[in-house]
């Protein structure tokens, strides 16, 4: 709650929180939370790191989505992806979807959560999830921003295609990737807006691969490079001690200079 209020003073754009319910991190329910934090902040925007579409029926996120986006002004950032950790769908007994089966079941997921959101007695057929003469009311006031976690080729042709917003990881897809990966995605002619997950540390060593460590000018550089490859909006995360103290550095040191480039 402090850090979500703290990064609103600071000026940041959006807070986010993963999902990953199976374990001791993160601490808190990704939707419970967001809501806690959407109630105590007035500006921020809050979205999912991303929603793992296997763990919650689509047609009930849609609907608590929608509920969310209006309590907290029109601020919802939907996340979404086709589950990272097959460990976490075993130890809840929710079965493991093959990588077809996750890229299938998120597109689905969109296709019925949009259809809920703009139509009445909505029906839907798919090969993971369905609904017949569903309605959900009130609908949305705004649209609801989608922006989807991946990483595969069937993935990236499904987020070209219907996506509002693409965020990867450094970790798992260094910029000279991404930036192949980019260009899959906005060849389908859509605009989406490209948001990098980028740990940080400032004045400190890289504790593991993809992690932007260093001074202030060297992680000012480094995270000008990820603007250049084409990522104009990024969600930070500090590594190391004292995470609040790191984010009051990069948002008074750092995005000054970095905020520019990315406009």
């Amino acid at each position: 709650m402090g850090d979500a209020r703290a990064a609103e003073e600071l000026g940041f754009d959006f807070v986010s929180a993963s999902d990953h319910p199976c374990g001791s991190e993160p601490s808190y329910e990704v939707w419970t939370m967001l809501t806690w934090v959407a109630a105590a902040t007035s500006r921020i925007r809050v979205a999912t790191r991303v929603l793992g579409v296997p763990y919650r029926p689509p047609a009930m996120v849609a609907k608590m989505a929608e509920t969310l986006h209006r309590l907290s002004g029109g601020r919802l950032i939907l996340g979404l992806g086709g589950g990272y950790s097959d460990e976490e769908f075993r130890a809840f007994g929710l079965g493991v979807p093959t990588p077809r089966e996750k890229v299938d079941g998120m597109v689905e997921a969109i296709d019925i959560m949009r259809g809920l959101w703009s139509e009445s007695d909505f029906t839907y057929e798919g090969s993971r999830y369905r609904t017949e003469g569903a309605t959900i009311e009130p609908k949305p006031l705004s649209p609801i921003p989608i922006w989807l976690g991946t990483y595969g080729p069937r993935a990236l042709e499904a987020t070209g295609r219907l996506a509002d917003g693409w965020i990867p990881s450094l970790g798992f897809a260094p910029p000279e990737r991404a930036a192949a990966m980019r260009e899959r995605i906005l060849s389908s002619g859509r605009t989406v807006e490209c948001v990098y997950n980028v740990p940080f540390r400032l004045d400190g060593r890289a504790e593991g691969e993809g992690v932007v460590a260093g001074s202030v000018w060297e992680v000012s550089d480094r995270l000008a490079e990820f603007v250049r490859v084409g990522f104009t909006s990024m969600n930070f995360m500090p590594v190391g001690p004292d995470p609040r103290a790191q984010a009051e550095r990069l948002a008074t040191e750092v995005l000054p200079t970095l905020r520019p480039q990315a406009a």
